[in-house]
């Protein structure tokens, strides 16, 4: 596989997201036929070539510490001749993964770039979703820090696009917990562990998923999808409206039941955020 001016190729090369059998045939192909596979986890890339009996691949470690470092490694490669495939631990490199780099570097010397599709968890789930698909918004991980996160939040739910977030398990309810006191009346898709064994969905408005997602769910790697309740025209901040209700000296039990008809989201879940808000 050369190149007529002996430049090599590089092959964005798309793996499963967790099912092995998620893979194209041309993929695979590939994968066998390049001279080296630049991955972000060599443990993870043999395990895959295993599977379908493509051991003895050269592999290169290509991943977001050493990104700048591997990216020269592999532009030089690529320059002498060899045709190397990046690949990230599960789905399409680049998007939320490693990788953009040496795409970047690749265009800027001349060298050949060719995307080999297939998984994309966030696609997968908004296929899955029954949300409206016609326009949205990938935003991949969300910053950890609840005022950029809220900040963020604001401006995507304000788009009225339907828009794709990526979550760990140990934020996933406190980013749900968010996206409710923002805007309640959102039509919201959790899912998690796509394409694997214990692959759940859950779909409602952000309260009632909340109140679904139980303890031994909370593993794996989650895809949240929102569609901002179209009615809607200034996001509504519960936070805010608590805090206001407070100093007009109302009392937990009456801003609860006025928050809880105005937004029609059960009462005793606003009863706590107010005492917590109150107490804080």
């Amino acid at each position: 596989m050369m190149c007529s001016d002996k430049k090599g190729i590089l092959y964005v090369v798309a793996t499963p997201i967790g099912n092995l059998k998620d893979i194209t045939l041309r993929a695979l192909e590939v994968l066998k036929n390049v001279d080296i596979i630049a991955c972000e986890d060599t443990r993870i890339t043999k395990k895959l070539l295993n599977h379908y009996g493509l051991q003895g691949k050269k592999l290169i470690p290509y991943h977001e510490h050493i990104e700048e470092e591997a990216s020269e490694k592999v532009i030089s490669l690529l320059k002498g001749g060899e045709d190397i495939a990046l690949v990230s631990d599960a789905g399409t490199p680049c998007i939320s993964d490693p990788g953009y780099r040496v795409v970047k570097k690749a265009w800027e010397n001349g060298i050949k770039v060719v995307p080999i599709p297939g998984a994309f968890a966030g696609a997968a789930a908004l296929s899955a979703s029954g949300l409206p698909s016609d326009k949205f918004l990938f935003v991949g991980f969300l910053p950890n820090k609840p005022k950029k996160k809220e900040k963020l939040l604001n401006e995507y739910i304000k788009t009225g696009f339907t828009f794709i977030l990526y979550e760990s398990p140990k934020r996933v309810l406190k980013t749900l917990q968010l996206i409710g006191t923002i805007s309640p009346n959102s039509e919201v898709v959790v899912a998690k562990e796509i394409t694997k064994i214990h692959e759940r969905f859950f779909r409602g408005k952000p309260f009632q998923i909340l109140k679904e997602i139980e303890p031994p769910d909370l593993r794996g790697e989650f895809v949240i999808i929102v569609h901002p309740e179209e009615t809607q025209e200034k996001p509504v901040n519960i936070e805010n409206e608590i805090r206001e209700l407070l100093k007009e000296g109302k009392s937990v039990k009456e801003i609860s039941l006025q928050i809880s008809k105005m937004l029609n989201i059960p009462k005793n879940q606003i009863y706590n955020l107010v005492l917590k808000i109150k107490n804080d």
